[in-house]
């Protein structure tokens, strides 16, 4: 009896003490200002941090960055740079600009909501919604919201989606700087069903994923000479040997994964997996210490 209560006692401190440590995207979510010095991505693009980061300004020529109050127009300047150079591109395919999401926090890191990775100022989301002025309010962007181009059921693009989304995607995706985009799966499927047979490679970026009917998310390689930056492989391997994603195995995404019959159950017995709202400091790079820290 005696054995169990210490023992019972001994767990209580040790989770105590765990829970004792602050959280990541509190302190990264506290953070205004980037940390000076050279720009650097640290990590993952979901389990770091970065250095270095500038500011989107809130308005320019031909763009605006939405939702001004969570503070997360911040990014490398790569990716200010390519968000500005698509902006410009776009008018020449019909829409005025861009409506910018969430970038990156100033010092990159965990986010206290939303986003998983966003972590490294190397994401950005760009709203589907095709600007119909470049002269919101600070106000405005708070309450105005992007539009869905996916149906309720899931399954395909809706009257929302239009051949200038296309070529606004393709535009992106042939950048050299990206790395892929993530959309909502009928946009793949609908992207790859009205593409030329010659004209495929870059649809070999775009990337079906859950929560992207209303933006698609931009996410840039990590730059030259980023030491620290970790690069990821393709999710799909047929990915890797230069196809462009269009096979038959893309139709899971709208078949047998809306499907709860087809789903595996949940193991309840499964060890909890720690997400990007869990980690504490000890869970990122060693760096993102100074990052924190730094002036």
């Amino acid at each position: 009896m005696i054995r169990t209560l210490c023992t019972g006692l001994v767990l209580g401190l040790v989770a105590l003490s765990a829970s004792a440590e602050p959280l990541a995207n509190k302190l990264f979510g506290a953070a205004n200002a980037p940390a000076q010095g050279d720009p650097m991505p640290v990590g993952s693009y979901s389990r770091g941090c970065a250095a270095g980061l500038v500011e989107l300004p809130e308005t320019g020529p031909t763009w605006q960055a939405m939702r001004l109050s969570r503070n997360r127009n911040f990014g490398h300047p790569l990716l200010v740079d390519f968000v500005q150079d698509l902006s410009q591109e776009v008018t020449r395919l019909g829409w005025r600009g861009l409506y910018v999401g969430d970038m990156s926090q100033p010092r990159g890191g965990p986010m206290t909501s939303g986003h998983a990775s966003h972590q490294i100022g190397l994401d950005a989301d760009i709203w589907m919604l095709p600007p119909p002025r470049l002269t919101l309010t600070r106000a405005e962007r708070e309450q105005i919201s992007s539009i869905s181009v996916r149906s309720d059921d899931q399954r395909r693009v809706n009257g929302n989606w239009t051949a200038q989304h296309a070529a606004v995607l393709k535009a992106a995706a042939s950048d050299p700087r990206v790395d892929r985009i993530f959309v909502t799966p009928p946009v793949k499927i609908e992207l790859c069903r009205n593409a030329s047979r010659r004209d495929k490679a870059w649809l070999q970026k775009i990337r079906p994923y859950w929560g992207h009917d209303a933006h698609f998310h931009v996410r840039l390689k990590c730059p030259k000479g980023a030491s620290f930056c970790q690069t990821q492989t393709p999710t799909v391997a047929e990915l890797s040997n230069g196809g462009s994603g269009c096979d038959e195995s893309l139709n899971w995404w709208v078949t047998d994964a809306l499907d709860p019959s087809k789903q595996q159950p949940a193991d309840p017995d499964a060890p909890k997996q720690k997400g990007a709202r869990d980690y504490t400091m000890a869970d990122l790079p060693g760096q993102c210490a100074s990052v924190l820290s730094a002036r």
